[in-house]
């Protein structure tokens, strides 16, 4: 099949929607199927050999985060010639909902149109308010795919239709077979934090009130913190006779976020809230870590109820350092998690969830491909 993927946010930023269309459009690929990507980005270096260049998108504070995203005519111009090049046979557009090429395509297209979503947002009144202006786009939409059950019930709340539930998936062999970093070299007591350091839902700051009485019980315990963000400004929020504990990576590339995990004893989810799936989550378990996460439906769900990784309460930092510890000094008990999350993760391979999704193209695709809509030629 001829596969048109639409990505709302900017494609050389770090973002799980990101990743998914990324990781979609090669399962895709190694699949037997032509899949073309149309995405805003700030480098064009950036792009694979089937990404288009969408125009340069701008931030936007969106659900506690900053999503880059783009509308004009510039970016209509391009996404229209996209359309007009390509005789796709299904049109797969991401967050449809945020004002980027993903609903530009929906407003420009017709013809067999899936749409995901990824978004956990119960509240929204952007999407209370933009309900109306979107519904021509939306209608044009024959197959909805949420990631995961908080996204589809955060559509049907907003927009009144339901999804499919197709999950986000991982490539467990690239987690599988990473090799620790060089440095630092972990010392039997490492725990891991993967994300936006800067951005508070994701958690840090929970992390690092919960490091004194971690390393009060755990002496030898230490951090090691990889994302994007302000290094000098965590530390700041650290007890100077700590600091030398928390290991700042910076930002890390794709081929080692595998080796991150590699490096640590446990990996450490402390995020507060909004988040639709948990990704991370699978990555780490992919790569064999055991898997502390914050309480909230989406984590609970993928570690199915505590049994894949040990929960603790949301923004509770004593109970997270209690958690840690207990871990950190039952090594069993690490490998059994392991084990488990081992074998919840194996549902989530890109090898599986990419059949589901050619399953869902094949039901809505027929004998006319995407066209441009007659009033927009």
């Amino acid at each position: 099949m001829k596969i048109g993927l639409a990505c709302p946010y900017t494609w050389d930023v770090p973002g799980g929607v990101q990743v998914h269309v990324r990781d979609l459009a090669e399962a895709l690929v190694a699949l037997g199927h032509e899949v073309s990507v149309i995405t805003p980005v700030g480098d064009d270096s950036a792009l694979p050999p089937y990404g288009v260049d969408a125009g340069h998108a701008v931030p936007v504070p969106y659900n506690g985060s900053v999503a880059r995203l783009l509308m004009g005519p510039v970016s209509a111009a391009r996404v229209r010639r996209w359309l007009r090049e390509h005789d796709f046979d299904v049109l797969h557009v991401h967050e449809p909902t945020a004002p980027s090429v993903s609903l530009l395509a929906c407003m420009l297209a017709d013809g067999p149109i899936v749409a995901t979503f990824h978004t956990s947002n119960p509240r929204s009144k952007i999407l209370t308010a933009a309900h109306g202006a979107l519904q021509p786009s939306m209608e044009k939409v024959r197959a909805r795919i949420a990631v995961s059950e908080a996204a589809r019930r955060t559509l049907v709340e907003h927009l009144g239709v339901d999804a499919i539930l197709i999950p986000n998936g991982v490539s467990i062999l690239t987690f599988e077979r990473a090799a620790p970093l060089p440095e630092p070299v972990s010392n039997g007591s490492t725990v891991v934090f993967l994300g936006r350091i800067d951005e508070p839902r994701k958690g840090l700051d929970v992390l690092l009130a919960a490091l004194p009485a971690l390393v009060e019980r755990r002496p030898e315990a230490r951090l090691l913190v990889a994302g994007p963000g302000d290094g000098e400004a965590v530390l700041e929020r650290v007890e100077p006779g700590l600091r030398d504990r928390v290991h700042l990576l910076g930002l890390v590339s794709d081929a080692d976020k595998p080796r991150v995990f590699h490096s640590g004893e446990v990996y450490c989810a402390p995020n507060t809230g909004q988040e639709s799936f948990g990704i991370v989550l699978l990555e780490a378990m992919a790569a064999g870590v055991p898997v502390v996460a914050s309480d909230i439906d989406a984590f609970r769900r993928v570690l199915d109820d505590g049994q894949a990784g040990r929960l603790f309460p949301v923004a509770d930092a004593t109970a997270l350092a209690h958690t840690l510890a207990d871990l950190l000094a039952d090594p069993a008990r690490r490998g059994r998690l392991a084990e488990r999350g081992r074998a919840v993760v194996a549902a989530y391979d890109w090898t599986v969830i990419a059949k589901r999704i050619v399953g869902v193209y094949e039901m809505v695709a027929g004998d006319r491909p995407v066209s441009l809509a007659a009033n927009s030629v």
